[in-house]
């Protein structure tokens, strides 16, 4: 749609319901099919970050970089409404040095990096006893104090599956693991990432403390690495094993970070908008191509081929929030500026760029016809039907604070955890492919829901 096309849809004037394609009005079931093969525009918004800003952590420059060049690329699209609504939030970075070494008894160089709202070790690091731990279970029934001088090791046995259930059970780990481990008088925590992949690169990702418990120094060893210390465990005979860790990350204080959004116009403006979301910033360590480039891309293109049918009767708003990583901070403050503002319907796009293949809702139950008609409509793009009630992801606070209807498009997460949070989250990860069948899925769906006249999740 041209810039004439959406200035008159920013004045609700009334424009085709249909475009016209080559052969005639396209529908939106053409629409989302030619989507199959001809879509660029998801492919083009996560290049196009991925090359021109890079990596995008949470209150930084880099991050502001990337909101002003998502700005401009929405404008460049056409969409309406576009701007940057900042927040302020506590901002970690994490530091230039990222070391550790086993000293005793088998010498020699690991690779960590340090896990989200962690301490530093200060530049001379500390040198301490490893004691190693299975699980976060065995961690937290060791006795108090019983860390008091050591550092804790912490591991897991995370599988790949499709719908990333693993993530949930080998996460603690990571997301209470340290502050566990502080509580129980640790100098540091050292975990094995949380994730699926044998490459040399640690995962990343926040970590948590309880009340009154105050941060530790804590990172991430990749897989290989800490296999490879817990083979030391398994022939040390009784040794202790020492390792020093330094680790120095720094508390910024109050930064500005921002959510971005913009909004293709819809015909009744006194009807609640259709909201689309996704993350714009990404850990230091990687491009933020999987997590969450991908996302915005996909649900921007969407909301774009859905015009491209002619303008929808709801506004579809895109909401890139800022921050997620680090708290979920755009989410919240979304969240709090917008509350009084209802929604229709909220979906996330943030696991990745391959197919989806489950749909879910949270109004099976409740609207059983439009649950039925959007499952049917994607079927013919291999997205299978669910009775699993949907929770919405991370950037769709609004919806679960109106209490209102929620959809969830599963995506394959068989090799997300290869990539997430780690060095190998770049652009040539992607496959064209999967990402144009996750825009075509994407389109149907939010077209039909942008054009439903009724509620969408009833009223009680």
């Amino acid at each position: 749609m041209n810039r004439l096309a959406f200035a008159l849809a920013a004045l609700s004037l009334p424009i085709p319901a249909t475009a016209l394609a080559a052969d005639g009005p396209m529908t939106l079931e053409q629409g989302a099919d030619k989507v199959l093969t001809h879509d660029t525009i998801a492919w083009d918004f996560v290049e196009g970050i991925t090359t021109e800003v890079g990596p995008r952590q949470a209150g930084t420059e880099a991050e502001k970089r990337g909101r002003d060049w998502a700005v401009a690329w929405l404008r460049d699209q056409g969409f309406a409404n576009v701007a940057d609504e900042p927040f302020e939030m506590e901002t970690w970075v994490p530091g230039d040095l990222h070391k550790a070494e086993i000293l005793s008894p088998f010498p020699q160089p690991l690779i960590v990096q340090p896990l989200g709202g962690t301490a530093s070790t200060g530049p001379d690091g500390i040198t301490a006893e490893v004691v190693y731990f299975k699980t976060v279970a065995d961690l937290a029934a060791a006795p108090d104090g019983s860390l008091a001088g050591k550092i804790a090791y912490i591991s897991h046995s995370m599988t790949p599956t499709q719908d990333g259930s693993q993530y949930g059970f080998a996460g603690p780990a990571r997301w209470i693991g340290s502050g566990i481990a502080a509580s129980k008088g640790a100098l540091a925590t050292v975990i094995k990432s949380v994730g699926t992949d044998y490459h040399r690169n640690p995962h990343t990702g926040g970590a948590g403390f309880p009340a009154g418990v105050a941060p530790t120094p804590a990172g991430a060893l990749p897989l290989p690495d800490a296999e490879n210390l817990e083979r030391m465990f398994e022939r040390a005979d009784g040794q202790p094993i020492t390792m020093k860790l330094t680790l120095t990350p720094q508390q910024l204080g109050t930064t500005t970070s921002g959510n971005v959004v913009g909004e293709i116009v819809g015909r009744d403006p006194s009807l609640p908008p259709v909201l689309v979301a996704c993350h714009i910033d990404s850990w230091w360590n990687g491009t933020g191509a999987f997590d969450d480039g991908a996302g915005c891309g996909i649900v921007a293109a969407a909301a774009l081929h859905v015009s491209h049918t002619g303008q929808p009767l709801r506004t579809i708003r895109v909401l890139m929030a800022g921050a997620e990583e680090t708290g979920l901070w755009g989410s919240k403050a979304y969240s709090a500026a917008h509350i009084d503002e209802p929604i229709a319907v909220g979906l996330e796009s943030d696991f990745g760029a391959d197919r989806i293949w489950r749909f879910e809702s949270n109004f099976r139950e409740a609207n059983p016809d439009l649950h039925a008609k959007l499952a049917a409509s994607v079927a013919r793009f291999g997205v299978a039907n669910s009775a699993i009630v949907a929770s919405g992801g991370a950037d769709i606070d609004i919806a679960r604070d109106q209490k209102t209807a929620i959809i969830d498009l599963q995506q394959d997460g068989t090799r997300y955890f290869d990539l997430h949070h780690t060095p190998d989250d770049t652009l040539e990860k992607i496959d064209p492919v999967q990402l144009r069948q996750n825009v075509a899925v994407w389109t149907q769906v939010v077209g039909i829901l942008a054009n439903e006249p009724g509620d969408i999740l009833p009223k009680d």
